[in-house]
């Protein structure tokens, strides 16, 4: 995606090489995905606990948020190509 005088940085970076919406969503989802893996850890694998998985799943889900929410930004301000 190229960068528009009125993007901000942070959703450049998080659409960074991305040029279509539907790719896009594609990531969202996935990170979503991996994101809900890492909640039965700790009951499949004894070297898991509850912080690893607050850890790794927290991350996921706020890079999802972020993709999301520049996605979301890009719909309302400026397009796709």
């Amino acid at each position: 995606m190229d960068r528009k005088d009125n993007m901000p940085l942070w959703v450049f970076l998080g659409l960074l090489n991305l040029e279509t919406r539907k790719a896009a969503l594609f990531l969202v989802r996935c990170t979503l995905v991996f994101g809900l893996v890492f909640l039965p850890m700790p009951y499949l694998l004894d070297d898991w606990n509850w912080m690893d998985v607050v850890n790794w799943s927290g991350m996921m889900f706020v890079i999802t948020l972020w993709y999301w929410l520049s996605i979301r930004w890009v719909d309302k301000h400026s397009s796709w190509n």
